[in-house]
Parts: structure tokens; sequence; C-alpha cells
């Protein structure tokens, strides 16, 4: 693997690229921000009823507020009264923070019914194109598949391009949790594919919880597919800044804050989901023992010590990933940083060997998924290091072995 190459002239070079690459993205798509006046988004709504409801003749607790005090309100309730309250506001207590895993189950299966309903009339709405027909279509039938029994939604909201997140295995009793951040493209309607599952933040999950069990059956995982923030569209100017993740890495400290018990807590960052891993990680509490990234562009951070996190940070990347060709640098507020796989970040490097690009880290059989597994077990003597240094090895029971990246 080529180390980090910091000579100035490569980096000038890097940075005319860069600027290059952003030049032509302004001229072709614009950097405007268009404010419209709209009304209230469904989940707003929801939020807004909620604060206006009432249990017994007491007033709710604020639905945005502490999760210790959320989590204590519900604990005084009935369950026939949890149970009406997600009746009664769906969205919110589904996106609740600090609400019982499983009533934000319920009250997400019920929201997704009642999505289901609006786009099921949508497809026949004459004042739409065929085009947007055709899209709510696509939406119903998704909403449909995610309101399949025995799926445990645990975040929905279905404004723009939607936002998701799902739970695989009990999070209740989990001994440990994984929690699985896709980059660029992900949305409602791209969180679950058919071909090519195992791209798609659905299939990870599935694929890391089963990658999980096999390591270490006697242990009790729970996996996350967490789509919850707004990613970039493509590769364009959003994806070569911070600002998604910026606002992504808000909503996932508070989702990490909010996890029943007291279990460890594993980050998977794939993509630009390791841009906003790396803006999270200093406000990240710390019982998240592990952040591990794959494919990465950067993390805003120069060295692995920069992003002041006490976790321990991973990073691989396949021979074949063309994310290896961005310019590893930032210049104004664009571009993520330096090659978290390099020598000088100091992260500990792992074996992808198999991934086969920049969208095969979770595919069952690569080294890159069953280093991710011995990860979420904690069984770190297992890992295969992509090459053989110190960093890697740091502080770790057992000796790992030495992979090819």
């Amino acid at each position: 693997m080529t180390s980090f190459d910091t000579s100035p002239q490569l980096n000038v070079w890097r940075a005319l690229l860069a600027l290059a690459v952003v030049f032509v993205m302004l001229a072709t798509t614009g950097w405007t921000a268009v404010h419209t006046a709209r009304g209230a988004t469904p989940l707003e709504a929801s939020r807004a009823a909620w604060k206006h409801g009432r249990m017994d003749g007491h007033t709710l607790p604020d639905s945005e507020g502490s999760p210790v005090r959320l989590t204590r309100f519900f604990a005084s309730l009935s369950a026939q009264q949890r149970s009406r309250l997600a009746h009664l506001y769906p969205l919110a207590v589904g996106n609740m923070n600090g609400a019982p895993v499983r009533l934000r189950y319920e009250a997400n299966h019920i929201a997704l019914d009642q999505q289901r309903k609006v786009e099921a009339a949508r497809m026949h709405d004459d004042r739409l194109s065929a085009a947007g027909q055709q899209d709510a279509g696509r939406l119903m039938n998704r909403f449909e598949a995610l309101m399949d029994q025995g799926r445990q939604i645990l975040a929905f909201d279905p404004e723009g391009t939607g936002r998701i997140a799902e739970v695989f295995g009990n999070l209740d009793r989990a001994q440990r949790v994984s929690v699985v951040v896709p980059g660029v493209d992900t949305d409602l309607l791209t969180f679950q594919r058919s071909f090519r599952s195992y791209s798609a933040p659905v299939g990870m999950a599935q694929s890391l919880y089963r990658a999980e069990h096999a390591a270490a059956p006697g242990t009790r995982t729970a996996v996350i597919a967490w789509a919850d923030y707004t990613a970039p569209g493509g590769l364009g100017v959003e994806a070569a800044t911070a600002m998604r993740a910026k606002e992504g890495a808000v909503r996932l400290n508070a989702l990490v804050r909010a996890l029943p018990g007291r279990s460890p807590v594993q980050l998977y960052c794939h993509s630009y989901g390791s841009v906003l891993c790396g803006v999270a990680a200093r406000e990240l509490p710390s019982r998240v023992s592990d952040i591990a990234v794959a494919g990465s562009p950067g993390m805003r951070a120069e060295t692995a010590a920069g992003l002041h996190t006490t976790a321990r940070v991973w990073a691989m990347r396949d021979a074949d990933d063309w994310i290896q060709d961005v310019p590893y640098l930032e210049l104004g507020g664009l571009g993520h940083g330096a090659d978290p796989v390099s020598h000088a970040f100091g992260a500990r490097v792992l074996s992808a060997q198999g991934a086969k690009g920049h969208a095969g880290y979770f595919e069952p059989g690569t080294e890159s998924l069953r280093n991710f597994a011995e990860i979420g077990v904690g069984a770190y003597h297992g890992v295969d290091c992509a090459r053989d240094d110190d960093a890697c090895g740091t502080g770790l029971s057992g000796v790992p072995s030495v992979g090819r990246a």
C-alpha cells in the first residue's frame, strides 16, 4: 500500500486539482441556497400535535428533550397509555430518543402505513406527471416492504428524500451494538437494494449481523442500519464539504446517547459516512469503543489523535477502491483531510482483501467483513492487519495477524 506522500509539490498539485474540480462543479451546478416558504413537514406536524397533547390531564414532556427524562416519562405509563401515544403521534414517538425502542417500532409501523396510504393516493393524482405518479408508486412499495412482519424501524422521516434506521437483533438485550453509517446517495429508496444488496445500508447491516453471530454465537449483538441523516446526493459540492456530515453528526450523537443499556457501541462508517463519523468523534460518549472506516475520503482531521476520541480508530481500503484517487486534503472547507490509511494518520489499518472496490466491504467472504465482525464482538486478537507495523496491534489482547489490503 502506498504511504502518504507529504511532498510540497504533490500537495500543491492536489490543491490545484481539487480547486479545478470545484470550479467545474460550480459552473455546472451552481452554488446557491434557495429558501422557500413551506408548511410543516409530517414529522414537524406530529411533534406540534404532541406539544399540545395531554395524558390524564397532564402536559406531555418536550419530544426533543432529555432522553433520560423521556425514558422516565414512558416508564411511568402503562402499556396501554404508551400504545395510545404511539397511535396518536406516530412520527413524534417513532423518532423520539428516550422512548422505548419497541414502542418506536410500533409507532413507525403506524407512520409507515399512513405514508403508504398517502403515496397510494398520489399514484392516481392527475395533478402529478407520469414520472411523479411512478415515484409515488416506488415509495408506496418501499413503505410496504418496511412494514413487513419482524422489521424493527427505529427512525422514520418521509420528508424530502427521507431518513430511516432499522435494527437487526434485540437492541434492549444486546451486549454489543454496531451502527452502520453509509455515505452518499442514501435515502428511503436506496436504503435497501435487490441488486448488489450489500452496497445498501440494510444489506450492510444484515451481513455484519450474520458475521458477528458466526464469529461469536454466544454474544448477543444488535446492528443498526443508520440512514437517519440527509446524505449528499452524488459526488457534487455537498459531498466535497462537511455540511451534511455536521448535520448528521448531531443526529448520530443523539442516537448513541439514547441507546438503551450500557453496552459498548461500534461505528462502521463507509465512504462519506466516515466524514460524518470524524466530525462526530469528539462528542461521542465513552461507550463508543471503536470507529472503523472503509473507503474513506477523509475524516476532517490530519491524524487519528486529532479526532479527540477515546475510541479505537480503524481504517481499511481495498486496493481497487477509486476513493484512493481523491485529493486527501482540506482547503477552504473543500475536501476532508488526510488519508485515514496513511502511516501519518495513525489509525489501525486493517486488511480489506476481497472487497473488490468501493462498495464491497460488507460482502460475505471478504476479509473486510470478517475484520468488522471481530471488532463487533470484541475479538480484537482475531483481526487481520493490512501491514506489519506497531499501530494496528498496539494495546490489543493477543497479536493480530498480518493480511493484505
